[in-house]
């Protein structure tokens, strides 16, 4: 039996802490749950946004004017090389787990907030990996017939960021099998401290944020993509270039607008520098946004979700 809460406020459940209230929440620890979650949507001619561990949205000011359906299927488990984990859990707690079975390929994903399915859904990477190199197949519920169907590797149509879950808007992720190979368990934790060492060494800590704001873009102008290898030391990949970098390039750290802010630590991070209002950040990306096209060139594209605008 599910619980229909109604007007919660969503802030405390985003790790950026901005945003209004949903007119309709509901926890679902399974995935009959889900189904009579999805069920009750389309009986009140409901909007649904499914939600994860709050990472990389942002929440209208005004808040989601349907159901919100918060996944809380936490259960994983390994068997061999084989990974399977359901939507809910939190991502960092399978890495480790991960890795306290002595397998290996999982350890880039050290100190990455959110969920499980959101990771799959968005194809969570790092400078070392993402979520597509190890799945193998992904089970999602079919919102409009509630047919549960499973999807191969190839069928899941990952990208830099991106899905096919993330672009059918109508399918929600369960859970999801990965494969890893068999790796030495204090070598991983070693791997995993270093990676979370350069995360809180780079990253804000201190200011809650929704993690990378924009995607890096792919560069046309090769004088451009030249001057950011020789600063980063190393080559770009497939014309890629850092979009905390671009905003670097205009002095733009620090850049506030009410509450909202480019971290001080790494320009691709908006914080909230304390009472932000979803609008303060709306302005401030319109603003970088025609700052780097107008003097870069070139086309920032966010990589946050915008929920209920």
């Amino acid at each position: 039996m599910i619980k229909i809460q109604k007007n919660v406020p969503l802030a405390e459940y985003t790790t950026f802490k901005v945003g209004g209230p949903a007119k309709f929440f509901v926890c679902a620890k399974n995935e009959d749950e889900l189904v009579a979650a999805v069920e009750y949507a389309k009986e009140n001619g409901l909007a649904i946004f499914v939600l994860g561990g709050g990472s990389n949205i942002l929440v209208s000011d005004k808040g989601f004017d349907g159901l919100v359906i918060k996944l809380e299927n936490k259960q994983w488990e390994i068997e061999g090389e084989i990974l399977e984990c359901g939507a809910g859990a939190v991502l960092f707690d399978v890495v480790k787990d991960v890795a306290q079975n002595n397998l290996s390929g999982f350890e880039w994903a050290a100190g990455i907030p959110g969920t499980f399915g959101g990771a799959v859904r968005g194809n969570a990477g790092a400078f070392w990996g993402d979520m597509s190199a190890n799945i193998e197949s992904v089970r999602a519920l079919r919102m409009e017939d509630n047919v549960i169907e499973e999807f191969s590797k190839e069928g899941c149509e990952f990208g830099y960021r991106s899905s096919f879950f993330k672009k059918s808007g109508n399918l929600i992720v369960l859970s999801a099998k990965m494969r890893f190979k068999e790796g030495n368990r204090e070598k991983s934790f070693v791997e995993m401290d270093d990676i979370v060492d350069k995360r809180v060494t780079k990253q804000p800590q201190d200011m809650p944020s929704a993690g990378s704001f924009f995607q890096n873009p792919v560069v046309e102008d090769p004088e451009l993509v030249k001057k950011f290898e020789q600063d980063i030391g190393a080559p770009s990949r497939g014309g890629k270039v850092a979009a905390g970098w671009l905003i670097d390039q205009l002095g733009l750290r620090g850049k506030k607008i009410g509450g909202a802010m480019v971290s001080e630590k790494h320009a691709n991070f908006l914080v909230n520098g304390g009472g932000a209002k979803a609008e303060d950040v709306i302005i401030l990306v319109s603003y970088l946004k025609q700052q780097v096209r107008d003097n870069l060139g070139v086309q920032l594209v966010e990589e946050v979700q915008y929920v209920g605008f």
